[in-house]
């Protein structure tokens, strides 16, 4: 390919970067172009689907700040690159990886942050932001300065705090047999989970 071709196909990747809010970077050795074009209409209207030459993109990632991409830049690869809904176009990758095992999930970039196949995954099964972040201000029992920062949080730092959160969450009956709990017990037991569901919050909201 001539230079000029190359330099032009750069740009046209880098651009592609830039203006999607995440690239998932796959693998779709023997997959047919019909089941290509089948996964490229599943992703939702703003995203696209395109098969890409390993040594150009790696230009283009180092281009956006992503060099550590390279290692995923092997074999035949193709992009998903998402300018509609994340979440509903993962759940699109991951239903058609389960229908079509040939497609493997290398990773890429979500909100600007480099992730491996299992975090593309986890964002299939998250929730609606709205469901989302409906439960996260009620877990943070009405404390509204956090609850209104969680609504202009990224994607991914949401997708984190719900982790964290369902770390801290009390399993639930667990003494139901021993009898009821004295009254000044349950209300520091209900301050302390308070308590910890904000740190939680503070620390997930406080990773990137």
């Amino acid at each position: 390919m001539p230079t000029q071709a190359k330099a032009a196909v750069i740009d046209e990747i880098t651009d592609r970067f830039q203006k999607s809010s995440a690239a998932v970077l796959t693998e779709y050795r023997g997959l047919t172009v019909a089941q290509l074009t089948q996964l490229r209409r599943s992703l939702g209207a703003g995203s696209s689907y395109a098969v890409v030459k390993n040594t150009l993109t790696k230009r283009a990632a180092d281009e956006v700040g992503h060099p550590d991409l390279a290692p995923l830049l092997n074999g035949p690869t193709a992009i998903a690159f998402i300018e509609g809904d994340v979440v509903e176009a993962a759940k699109a990758i991951r239903d058609f990886a389960r229908a079509n095992p040939l497609l493997v999930v290398k990773g890429g970039v979500v909100e600007g942050r480099t992730v491996g196949p299992a975090e593309v995954t986890a964002l299939a099964d998250v929730e609606p932001r709205e469901v989302l972040l409906a439960k996260l201000a009620g877990a943070m029992k009405g404390n509204l300065t956090k609850a209104a920062g969680l609504f202009q949080a990224p994607l991914s730092q949401v997708a984190r705090l719900a982790a964290a959160l369902q770390e801290k969450k009390p399993a639930e009956g667990a003494d139901s047999a021993a009898g009821t709990a004295t009254d000044t017990t349950a209300t520091d037991t209900t301050a302390a989970d308070t308590t910890d569901t904000a740190d939680a919050a503070d620390a997930a909201a406080s990773t990137d």
